[in-house]
């Protein structure tokens, strides 16, 4: 059987994709509009996207579609329900990026622990050139070893940067899932994760759920000067009150990879706070060129064995 697959927005895997070695007819687009998805994938049997949304309309616009593989670990853009009324297989890909994106969250936690963006904004100034001594004393520092890690999202990120964070002397607890009746064993329940820790790093996916998880009154339940760190998915913080937060001082600072909105507009709060103590950074906790690597060996992975009629890291 020749497959006819589509791949709809390309550009947001900058690395080869291994050939598959079935049949087929493969087509690529650097990124395409939800406008456009009714046309370049109507023939397709095997669509691939990273972030364009494939809605109930949109699937059901499609009536070849019977893979939709995912390239990346997030599923929120795609209606699971819809693909299992209509028995479209999808898949996902997992576990590529658990060290590199932990590693990206722990950088972001010791930059501010450390308080150098605003130590880099106060060199840039002058400031130290204007100093009456050899050093110059600006906004606190903070040691990591002894302080507490709270980790929301208990997966292979979440156990990645616990691992990190013993290993510089940290304290780390499992935060339980926000409202659980029951606190597991192993978790501390989720306000007293945020009432203790000294940072708190999301690593749970975005579900209606987890939309919104921490607003004004999660971050003023957070110890003051608290650091939150969130590499996981933009929604599950609300902006405009996280930046309120930071400018009224509740927090010691922020490090978001993610926001509410990809690519964001202009007038997001946090990008539009410019604050020396909230690092935003383009999404690219992922994107270590060695973790690209591994999720487009996963990608093909996944659809050779949907052609070969068995499931792989499937989610319907």
């Amino acid at each position: 059987m020749t497959h006819n697959v589509v791949f709809l927005d390309r550009d947001s895997l900058p690395v080869p994709v291994p050939v598959f070695s079935f049949p087929a007819h493969y087509r690529e687009y650097p990124s395409t509009s939800i406008e456009q998805i009714a046309v370049r994938a109507a023939e397709a049997d095997i669509v691939i996207s990273n972030k364009v949304p494939l809605s109930r309309e949109t699937i059901a616009g499609l009536p070849n579609l019977r893979l939709i593989a995912i390239a990346a670990t997030g599923y929120n853009h795609v209606d699971l329900d819809a693909c299992r009324e209509r028995g479209v297989a999808v898949c996902n890909i997992r576990h590529y990026g658990d060290h590199t994106v932990a590693e990206h969250a722990f950088t972001l936690m010791l930059a501010l622990m450390k308080n150098l963006p605003a130590y880099q904004r106060d060199v840039a100034a002058g400031i130290w050139s204007q100093s009456k001594q050899f050093c110059h004393f600006g906004a606190p520092i903070r040691e990591l070893r002894g302080a507490m890690l709270a980790i929301v999202g208990g997966g292979g990120i979440g156990q990645q940067l616990a691992a990190m964070a013993r290993a510089f002397g940290m304290e780390v607890i499992f935060a339980e899932r926000k409202g659980a009746a029951q606190v597991r064993e192993d978790r501390v329940s989720f306000d007293e994760a945020l009432a203790r820790a000294d940072v708190v790093s999301l690593h749970c996916p975005l579900t209606e759920d987890t939309r919104g998880m921490i607003a004004q009154p999660e971050l003023m339940a957070m110890k003051p000067g608290a650091i939150l760190i969130n590499t996981a998915r933009g929604g599950l913080v609300d902006e405009a009150d996280l930046a309120a937060a930071l400018k009224y001082g509740q927090l010691g600072g922020a490090g978001f990879d993610v926001l509410s909105s990809e690519p964001p507009p202009p007038d997001n709060p946090l990008l539009k706070a410019r604050l020396p103590h909230l690092i935003v950074t383009p999404h690219v906790g992922w994107a270590s060129g060695e973790a690209m690597r591994r999720l487009a060996a996963q990608l093909a992975g996944n659809i050779e064995a949907f052609a070969r009629g068995e499931a792989l890291n499937r989610l319907v």
